[in-house]
């Protein structure tokens, strides 16, 4: 006779799940680092294990419109993201992958987004604004969730611009229905820019809702702080690559709890597939 608890079991690990799968790039619209090939092939795999997804990714300016047919979604856009009192506006665009059967939402705004290039200009100097730039995709992308109306059940984020995502989650949108029982996941690279972010970047990233002590992390403002940032607000972190700074390794090895896991390439459909079920049993 099967017990309350493992039926309920078998319930949500059959059941339809609701993945969003945020990432900074995504082949074939962009590749810059190793996150874009990942985050073209994971969503993929996973909606083949019928499930159902959503993918969002930032519209730099290098991405061709024409050739990639994206068009406006105008139920989605005309949301301000606010950041030291500056209102900007957020347009939402989406395009099809027909052969994979997926659509990508492209989150764009002409001072941050309209560029020839992604993070650096053609003298390979670090956009200023790169700060602004990150805060305006991940308050930007959790604004079009909730405007979607859509209800996921695991967030995975990938890339360093995805970092702020796991601490936005947990404290400014921790009490949004759309959001309340989300389990997030973020995946950690190799550290991708040198730079940092400026010494505004955690008030600026506070957004004025969250206290200082949960942003003091961002103070350095480099990619190792992003990084332990979103590990510190996450539910599950994946070591996606076999180059991780060794600050960042050291940080994971001592969080408490915390379900991390070595990405795989054999089979990494399902090994992904279980690791969102396994998440969906833990206890809050």
């Amino acid at each position: 006779m099967l017990t309350f608890a493992y039926f309920f079991y078998l319930t949500k690990t059959m059941a339809k799940k609701k993945i969003l799968f945020v990432s900074s790039e995504m082949t074939p619209f962009l590749q810059v680092t190793s996150v874009g090939e990942l985050a073209r092939r994971l969503p993929q795999a996973i909606q083949e294990k019928n499930n159902e997804i959503r993918v969002l990714m930032p519209r730099f300016g290098c991405i061709n419109e024409r050739r990639n047919r994206l068009h406006e979604v105008v139920r989605l856009s005309g949301i301000n993201i606010t950041i030291d009192d500056n209102d900007n506006p957020l347009t939402i665009k989406v395009a099809s992958l027909q052969e994979a059967k997926m659509q990508v939402y492209f989150l764009d705004n002409e001072d941050y987004f309209h560029r020839k290039f992604v993070f650096a200009n053609e003298k390979n100097v670090f956009y200023k604004d790169n700060d602004e730039r990150t805060i305006f995709f991940c308050k930007g992308a959790l604004e079009t969730v909730k405007k979607l109306g859509w209800q996921p059940d695991i967030i995975h984020c990938q890339g360093w611009m995805t970092s702020l995502i796991p601490l936005y989650l947990k404290t400014i949108y921790k009490d949004e229905p759309v959001f309340r029982n989300a389990k997030v996941v973020y995946s950690v690279f190799e550290n991708q820019f040198v730079e940092n972010l400026g010494k505004d970047f955690a008030r600026k990233a506070s957004l004025n809702e969250i206290d200082n002590k949960q942003v003091s992390s961002l103070s350095k403002s480099d990619s190792s702080a992003l990084y332990m940032t979103a590990i510190t607000h996450s539910d599950a972190v994946v070591r996606a690559s076999a180059d991780i700074d060794s600050e960042v390794n050291k940080f994971m090895k001592k969080q408490k709890g915390k379900v991390i896991f070595e990405h795989v390439e054999e089979a990494y459909g399902d090994a992904y597939n279980k690791l969102y079920d396994d998440l969906l049993q833990r206890q809050n």
